[in-house]
Formats: C-alpha cells, sequence, structure tokens
C-alpha cells in the first residue's frame, strides 16, 4: 500500500491511495487539471481511479470533483447526504461517473481494498473520515474534525499510516485577524483540530506498527508546517519516548512524497 497528499489546506484537499490492485483518491478539493497532472506525475493514468472516496461536500473537499468525474469516468463514494449536497451545488452532470452511497462503519470492498467509513464531528451535513486495509496493512484519513472521542481512537488504532488534521495554533488563531464568529467556529466542536489536539491524538493511537504519519490540512492564517510539527514531535518525544515514525507535513500546493507500506 502506498499514499501521498496531492493537495492540503483550505484552498483544497486531495489524497491519492493505492494498493496493488486499487488507486483511490480521497477528495477531490483542486482542479481537474492539477489532480490529472499530479497523477501522472507519480506515473498513474487519471483513468486508472477506481474511486473518489468524499470526506465532506465543503468545496476545498470537492472543486475538482465533477470535472474530474466528467473526464474520468468513475465510482463517487460519500454518504447519503453529502452526495445530496455535492449535487446540489452542481448541475447534476456527472458523465459517466456513477455515485455510490455509503454510511459509516459499513465496509466498501474495492479490488483488493477494505474501506471503513468513520463518522466525524465538523458542521457538514454528514462528514465522515476513512481507513482503507488491504493485505494486512491500514492506513487512514482524519481530517475536518473539531473533536475526537474514544469511537476515533478506536478507527484510528493499529494503522500502518495516516494522515491527521493539526489544522490550526489555538494561539495564531485567537490573536489573529479572523472575525470572533469564525475563530469561534474553527476552535469548536464542529470545526477543526489544532496541533495541539491532533499531537494528543496521535500519542493516544501511537503503536509500534504505526510507521508514517502526515499532518494534513493546516491553515494557511493560523498555523505554519514547522509549529505543527515540532508542536507534535514535542508531544511525542514527551510521552511515546523511545518510539520511531516518519512524521512529515504535506504541503499546500505540492505533493508529499509517496508513502510506501511494505
Amino acid at each position: 500500500m502506498e499514499f501521498c497528499s496531492i493537495a492540503s489546506g483550505s484552498s483544497g484537499n486531495c489524497i491519492y491511495v493505492g494498493t496493488n490492485e486499487a488507486n483511490i483518491l480521497i477528495d477531490a478539493g483542486i482542479s481537474a487539471k492539477r489532480i490529472s497532472e499530479s497523477l501522472k506525475g507519480i506515473d498513474l493514468d487519471p483513468y486508472e481511479i477506481d474511486g473518489i472516496f468524499i470526506t465532506h461536500e465543503h468545496i476545498d473537499h470537492i472543486q475538482g470533483l465533477q470535472t474530474f468525474a466528467k473526464k474520468y469516468p468513475t465510482c463517487i463514494y460519500g454518504t447519503s447526504k453529502t452526495l445530496k449536497a455535492i449535487t446540489s451545488k452542481s448541475d447534476g452532470d456527472f458523465g459517466e461517473s456513477s455515485f455510490k452511497e455509503i454510511a459509516p462503519d459499513i465496509d466498501i470492498c474495492l479490488k483488493d481494498a477494505i474501506i471503513t467509513p468513520f463518522a466525524v464531528s465538523h458542521d457538514a451535513a454528514d462528514p465522515v473520515g476513512y481507513r482503507v486495509e488491504s493485505e494486512g496493512k491500514r492506513f487512514a484519513v482524519a481530517t475536518d474534525m473539531g473533536c475526537f472521542d474514544d469511537y476515533i481512537v478506536k478507527n484510528l488504532s493499529n494503522l500502518d499510516g495516516l494522515c491527521l488534521e493539526a489544522n490550526h495554533d489555538i494561539n495564531m488563531l485567537m490573536v489573529g485577524k479572523y472575525p470572533y464568529n469564525l475563530k469561534q467556529r474553527v476552535a469548536g466542536a464542529k470545526g477543526h483540530l489544532s496541533n495541539d489536539s491532533a499531537a494528543d491524538l496521535l500519542c493516544r493511537i501511537f503503536c509500534d506498527r504505526l510507521k508514517y504519519v502526515l499532518l494534513i490540512h493546516l491553515s494557511k492564517d493560523n498555523n505554519y508546517a514547522e509549529l505543527a510539527y515540532e508542536t507534535v514531535r514535542a508531544e511525542l518525544l514527551s510521552r511515546c519516548p523511545h518510539r520511531e515514525l516518519k512524521l512529515d507535513v504535506a504541503g499546500r500546493n505540492t505533493p508529499s512524497d509517496i508513502f510506501s507500506i511494505l
């Protein structure tokens, strides 16, 4: 199994996950042209995408979905409420691509991959994260969630790789230029994970098999890569000493390295 971030942040999100047989996108929040060019950059034909799994309907997660789906027919997966929200934002023409409804905690089999959606707390119609398993390897994407609980911890346990939201530094957010109501939204239970919360969650799910963690969805205005990295790294060193993993931060406009889970 392998994964990489094609784009990450409030301006657009898209993650590629590949198994021996399946090629999956999680979200399509940048232009179809950028998605296709990035896929070609990792030697993958866009026509080879077997499915696009949507976390929720906010524009930074679906911006390029319709155009990509019309040009490269595939299956679009989302909860019933998410798919309805997506169609309400479009003219309904997705070409030969098809919609497939999913539900939290119910597995979807796609070639040699098992994809499991899990509910997250965010101000969208019916947001989810995704866990992908293939040949005994497990990977997950957990983003756009204002808080976590034991249910989230359970869904992110025993992973080999993880893309985890580290959206903002709480101090930068509170003294920054956002209006008060937006600050409350971002920091609220249906907003986004802070660096500190991401670090806490990662420490709770940390295990010997977890080798790769990519921090994603950093705020342009209320965070920066070095701060997110050091905040999470320091907490790991404090609470999980003598354990190793590759920790990195996804770029806003450039693809990340490809992480291969062997």
